[in-house]
């Protein structure tokens, strides 16, 4: 290896990119994006001020919902203002304290919306396969109980992202592939041996997506069973129409990230461009759909928010 190879920098800032290729047209790629990011700040305010303020919202799924909406907002704030910087005003330097703390908050909150979705695929299963129980077993302490357990779970599992790429020193060419942090994106700029980081994000990958999508998917099949054993078939549509909105959550969260590991771990450098084109459709297009299929699917809640809007 090269002397100029082994030079090793400790840089305060990495260097953010935009679309490769596309700097001539960044001010107006900046004007969905903006778009985006505001509709999915307003969408998930509106359904989260809804739920609080209407106490006949105050039932699990909407729970649920919520939820959902905190972790978008969290989302949506942790990584858009970056990626509007670099498209807006050519802001690529980001230091590595900000970058390793919008890493964690990226991969924390990842896993709680992945958690969340197990939590609603739950509250299907339980409202569709055992209705009489339903309110003795998603009662507000449990729901709490529940919730505090996956944050717990998100901090733990994200914690380690920063302190094992903060041990490393970095070499010259500090440019990330993307408009924000992301620990893959991160780790292979260092000179040093990546192999525990590398193990820890798979470990980490199939401990919260894959376990939480192998009990999402096991929910689902009870419910079919459950609802394809309903003798009227009017009963039976409005069961699986309950359980339309999560499927398509769960589809649009899942299948981008499930294509950005199989990219991450198996794709070329003719893959780079689908990849950010995939992650900008995780980070700021699904936090923009999300309130929008729920709020279309439920009828309780889209009365609310027309009736809000019309006084």
């Amino acid at each position: 290896m090269s002397a100029a190879n082994d030079t090793v920098f400790n840089s305060a800032v990495f260097l953010l990119t935009g679309i490769p290729g596309q700097e001539d047209v960044h001010i107006w790629i900046s004007i969905p994006f903006s778009s985006m990011y505001a509709i999915s700040i307003v969408g998930n305010s509106v359904i989260l001020f809804i739920i609080k303020t209407d106490p006949s919202l105050h039932e699990p799924m909407y729970i649920f919902l919520s939820m959902l909406a905190v972790s978008d907002l969290g989302l949506s704030i942790s990584t858009t203002p970056t990626i509007l910087g670099i498209y807006l005003f050519n802001s690529r330097e980001i230091s590595l304290n900000a970058c390793f703390a919008q890493l964690f908050f990226i991969h924390f909150l990842a896993k709680i919306e992945f958690s969340v979705l197990l939590f609603m695929a739950f509250d299907r299963f339980v409202a569709i396969c055992n209705p009489l129980r339903y309110a003795s077993i998603l009662t507000p302490p449990r729901i709490a109980n529940m919730g505090l357990v996956f944050v717990v779970r998100g901090v733990a599992v994200a914690s380690p992202f920063p302190f094992l790429l903060k041990r490393f020193q970095y070499c010259r060419a500090n440019v990330l592939s993307h408009s924000y942090c992301l620990h893959q994106d991160v780790m292979k700029l260092a000179c040093s041996d990546i192999t525990v980081n590398t193990i820890y994000g798979m470990f980490t990958t199939v401990f919260t997506l894959g376990l939480d999508s192998l009990l999402i998917f096991f929910s689902h099949v009870m419910i079919l069973k459950t609802v394809l054993s309903i003798a009227s078939h009017t009963e039976c549509l409005r069961a699986l129409n309950t359980c339309f909105s999560h499927i398509c959550a769960v589809l649009l969260f899942y299948i981008p990230d499930i294509s950005l590991a199989v990219i991450h771990r198996f794709g070329n450098s003719s893959s780079h461009l689908l990849r950010i084109l995939l992650e900008y459709v995780d980070l700021l297009v699904l936090p923009l759909i999300s309130p929008i299929v729920y709020s279309v699917k439920s009828r309780h809640l889209r009365v609310r928010i027309i009736r809000a809007f019309v006084k």
